[in-house]
């Protein structure tokens, strides 16, 4: 079936780079090559791949498709031309493709819509694609795809252990401009306006998932073309996901085997005989294989022209198990059913081959599962599970009976069982009457139900061997030898994995880890899978970038490995390497253009991962990749510079800044922009690059939404340094109130108590908080009585108030800063002293070239003079003009002269004073007030030294004794580490909290 509006995905012969937009990312067909042409373009020759093809429209070749990528490219590709597929199919509902009256067992839509994904182990259980990607169902069971209603079905590989790759374009929640097809005028509101997508449907009843809607950012929702009728009227700015898709289950596009169909002729049921599929693409089949048909009466009627015919008995035996009795002359198939005296002849294409894991008959030996659990679900539905069965699990026995639908009777010790085939392996050349007698000897010792005798053993010689290959491949070249003899005598076990004790690793994957380049390359030839997984999912990739072994991911990728396949956890090798901080697996995989906007199971990318771990040389290689969207948020709604933020990682702030600067005031569902988390989390550096002019350039009081702005958080976490920062370098508006009308000064009365005195004093260093070390010894020099601690933040922003509102402010409540200070038994003795508390300006020490004093003189009330004798009038308390007074005599009645330093002094000038008199008078007061002055500011120097020295032998007595975890509790639990903490805070310990070794021993201290 080719049509236009099949939405497709890069396929194995794919070599243009990333004309897609990269692995996974999904496009629709436009239009189909026609014989004419013989020289494809865009995608099929290197030489003009990626180019704009709309000039090509009319010249497209035969055997090649125009794709329209979601991300806006355009091109075309080869579906057969040279041999080559470029292309999967991911979905044809948009080509109106329906299996009527045929149910998805797993979201129960009647009518599948797309492809038909049919289980061959399982009685009447289809899938939609949407719910066989999703891995709805036994991932061991094999299944049957029909790409329509009218298709012979294709056998697939069980899901399990296939790469899963993560579907990215035009789904649910991507953001969209107009694209190529566009003819709907400015219903978007005009060029480059965006829109989301806020659903994929059908267009009535002629095609299903072909249409978008979308609202756009004017208001305005309407439904445009994703694939209807071969037109695409959107593309994306910014993709979504629409999860995974098995890269080796879906069908390539053109290829004769995944497209061929069987139709009916207009003349009645005959069917077209050119249309069947060739004898290369029918399955064969034997005397004794089990079969059912699988397709609907209809086509069965169809295709049973002149094969056979059709007989109205025979829709009796659709979907049942039958026997092959006998393969004709024609090719057709004479079937037995159990219970029917009659044969029927049928048609090849119309039968499907049900395979299990073995081809048992009665009289074969075999083994039981050890494994509990599992025998446990394959029993489901197939004779069910009793505790009675756990004596067999590990045992063997002998078929006495096969039932139609697979299921096998098993003898063993005088009674018999019914089993899943999947639930027992055949055992080569087994003798049933010892193995019998091994088993009857376990049933008469029942502490050994559990346990396989010896001849029991739960793994066979071949799982043994694989697990021995696997610890000879850690020996690298050593190993080779034993591996080539492996490969000999098993010739289609290169991806033997081996058993639960060995990780159920394949040889590649352990030498991928080990670096083994040479042993690798063996199994690559040998024709070494690429795409298998262990248990979590990973690939022979994922074990190259564990293993940080560059050199082998260049030698897997040269080979094609799936450079973005992913694990259980959604993790891409890039994922890995960042995570382990392997810096050159990191540069491999983007030099071959990896992914960089794949999200885990978390939603974090490689970039937010090499945040957290503060590798700065994977961080720089990562932020280079000109494909990051620095707009993708991680399940918590956290981008990357709200991680950045959240972690305290400042350079990368910067560099993220200096990026994406875009993102500085961008907020989290909660509100929260990169300034709250900082500020939340005392991460000063990282605030102070936001709020820089020259980098980030944040807006100081944005609000979240419970209406807080960042120094509402920093007070609230008592995170002296952020405050300071906000309010004297950045001018944080301290009067701001949040939804419930609080001001940060609310919030350092209420919170006052929460913090330790000792924490607080190892916060006030000088040279980063000036301001609130100066508060704080204020108050301290106020006496011992002073909670110095608790008002420390009260005081300075009371400082901070001319006005003295602030603490008058009520909040939502009725409460003001005041009238909580006064309902606190320990705040409200010093309510005056807040009320009255001015912070003493900081003023630098007096130089030798200038000095400042100020003149008082009537309506004057500030002037500047300097050492040369320039008298600078500077305002008039009348509003009034200023004059100059440069070296003239000035007769200046009542004048005061006022040296300023820290004390000022005041002497009264009553006569008339000439110039050189008034330098005179100036240089004595100044010389006195400098003596006086340094007397006491040595008076006071000393004493504060002696008040710090005290305070700081109080403290680090404070910490030797107290508990460095909750800071209040005395340290009475010491570790082998030579660390400890109080008793309540050491009881959930395993690791030591300062130097994280483990804690062997915990000793109380008395």
């Amino acid at each position: 079936m080719l049509e236009v509006g099949l939405r497709v995905v890069r396929g194995k012969d794919w070599r243009w780079a990333d004309q897609d937009g990269g692995e996974g990312h999904a496009g629709t067909v436009v239009e189909i090559g026609k014989p004419a042409s013989t020289t494809p373009g865009g995608g099929g020759t290197a030489a003009v791949a990626g180019s704009n093809v709309n000039s090509l429209v009319d010249k497209t070749p035969d055997k090649t498709v125009i794709v329209q990528w979601d991300r806006g490219v355009r091109s075309n590709y080869r579906i057969g031309y040279q041999e080559a597929y470029d292309l999967l199919v991911f979905d044809n509902a948009a080509a109106g493709v329906r299996h009527p009256n045929i149910i998805c067992d797993g979201c129960s839509v009647h009518g599948i819509i797309g492809i038909r994904w049919k289980c061959s182990q399982c009685s009447d259980y289809d899938l939609c694609t949407q719910c066989y990607m999703s891995d709805v169902h036994d991932l061991e069971h094999t299944f049957i795809r029909f790409f329509t209603y009218k298709s012979v079905g294709v056998d697939l590989p069980p899901r399990k252990n296939c790469t899963k790759i993560l579907l990215k374009g035009i789904f649910i929640g991507a953001k969209v401009v107009r694209g190529p097809d566009w003819e709907w005028g400015e219903q978007d509101g005009g060029r480059r306006k965006t829109g989301r997508v806020i659903d994929i449907r059908g267009w009535d009843n002629e095609s299903c998932r072909s249409v978008a809607t979308v609202t756009w950012v004017s208001g305005s929702t309407n439904v445009y073309r994703l694939g209807y009728k071969g037109c695409v009227d959107l593309s994306y700015i910014e993709e979504a996901t629409a999860g995974t898709y098995y890269k080796e289950h879906l069908p390539h596009l053109g290829h004769p085997q995944n497209m061929q169909t069987v139709n009916k002729s207009v003349t009645g049921n005959a069917v077209n005989i050119s249309n069947l599929p060739s004898p290369n693409h029918v399955q064969k089949f034997m005397v004794g294989d089990r079969v059912k048909v699988l397709i609907d009466i209809e086509t069965l009627k169809g295709m049973q022209a002149g094969h056979g015919g059709w007989n109205p008995r025979m829709a009796d035996y659709v979907g049942k198990i039958g026997t092959v009795h006998r393969v004709t002359d024609k090719g057709d198939i004479r079937i037995q059913y159990e219970g029917c005296n009659n044969r029927w002849t049928f048609h090849p294409g119309a039968l499907t081959k049900i395979v299990s894991r073995e081809n048992f008959k009665v009289g074969d030996v075999v083994r039981v599962k050890s494994d509990m659990s599992a025998v446990r679900h394959y029993q489901r539905g197939h004779g069910e599970w009793i505790d009675a069965m756990k004596v067999v699990l590990g045992k063997t026995g002998k078929i006495i009976k096969t039932y139609p639908d697979g299921d096998v009777r098993i003898e063993a010790g005088g009674q018999s069982w019914t089993f899943n085939p999947l639930c027992v392996t055949l055992v080569p050349g087994g003798d049933s009457s010892l193995l019998n007698e091994s088993l009857n000897s376990s049933y008469n010792n029942s502490s050994s139900s559990n346990s396989p005798a010896s001849s029991g053993s739960s793994s066979n010689a071949t799982d043994v061997e694989v697990e021995k290959l696997l610890r000879d491949a850690v020996r690298g070249k050593a190993a080779i030898p034993a591996i080539k003899e492996f490969l000999r005598k098993h010739p289609g076990k290169v991806d033997a994995r081996a058993g639960p004790s060995g990780g159920r690793k394949t040889c590649l994957q352990v030498a991928a880890h080990q670096g083994q380049r040479e042993l690798c390359h063996l199994l690559l030839e040998a024709g070494a899978s690429l795409t298998v997984t262990d248990d979590d999912g990973d690939t022979p990739l994922h074990y190259a970038a564990f293993g940080n072994q560059a050199e082998i991911m260049e030698l897997l990728l040269s080979r094609g490995a799936a450079i973005d396949a992913i694990n259980n956890g959604l993790c891409s090798a890039l994922h890995v390497a960042v995570n382990k901080q392997h810096p050159e697996c990191v540069r491999t995989l983007l030099r071959h253009g990896c992914d960089v906007n794949l999200q885990d199971s978390y939603g974090d990318t490689g970039l937010h991962d090499s945040i957290g771990k503060e590798s700065t040389e994977i961080f720089d290689a990562l932020c280079s990749a000109s494909r990051f969207d620095y707009t993708l948020r991680n399940k918590r709604g956290f981008n990357v510079l709200h991680h950045a933020a959240l972690k305290g990682n400042a350079r990368a702030t910067e560099r993220l800044l200096m990026r994406a600067r875009q993102l500085v005031d961008v907020k989290k569902e909660d509100g929260f922009a990169a300034l709250h988390l900082a500020s939340l989390n005392g991460h000063c550096d990282v605030a102070a690059k936001l709020l820089a002019e020259n980098i980030g350039k944040a807006e100081v009081n944005l609000r979240n939404n419970r209406g807080q702005t960042p120094l509402h958080l920093a007070v609230s976490q008592g995170h002296l340094a952020l405050v300071e920062l906000l309010v004297a370098r950045h001018k944080a508006d301290i009067f701001c109130q949040d939804e419930d009308g609080d001001t940060p000064l609310h919030i350092a009365v209420t919170k006052c108590r929460q913090h330790s005195s000792s924490t607080i004093r190892h916060s006030l260093n000088p040279r980063v908080v000036p301001h609130l070390h100066q508060v704080y010894y204020e108050i301290v020099a106020q006496g011992s009585n002073m909670p110095a601690s608790e008002l420390l933040v009260i005081c300075y922003f009371s400082s901070r108030d001319p006005t003295g509102n602030l603490l008058q402010l009520q909040n939502k409540d009725g409460e003001s800063p005041l009238s909580l200070m006064l309902a606190d038994q320990k705040l409200a003795p010093h309510v005056d002293f807040v009320r009255a508390y001015k912070l003493r300006p900081r003023e630098p020490l007096p130089s030798s070239r200038q000095d400042t004093i100020v003149v008082e003189m009537g309506g004057l009330h500030i002037a500047d003079v300097n050492c040369t004798g320039e008298v600078n009038q500077l305002g008039r308390n009348d509003g009034g003009y200023a004059t100059r007074l440069q070296g003239k005599r000035q007769a200046i009645a009542k004048a005061r002269i006022v040296i300023k330093f820290r004390i000022f002094f005041y002497t009264s000038i009553d006569s008339r004073l000439n110039e050189e008199e008034l330098k005179k008078e100036i240089e004595k007061e100044k010389s006195k007030s400098r003596n006086s002055e340094m007397n006491d500011k040595f008076d006071r120097d000393k004493n504060l030294e002696r008040l710090r020295y005290l305070e700081t032998r109080i403290a680090d007595l404070e910490d030797a004794n107290n508990c460095g975890i909750c800071m209040e509790k005395q340290r009475n639990v010491a570790f082998l580490c030579g660390h400890g903490a109080c008793e309540k805070c050491a009881a959930p310990l395993t690791t030591c909290h300062m130097c994280r070794q483990t804690i062997t021993k915990k000793i109380n201290l008395y």
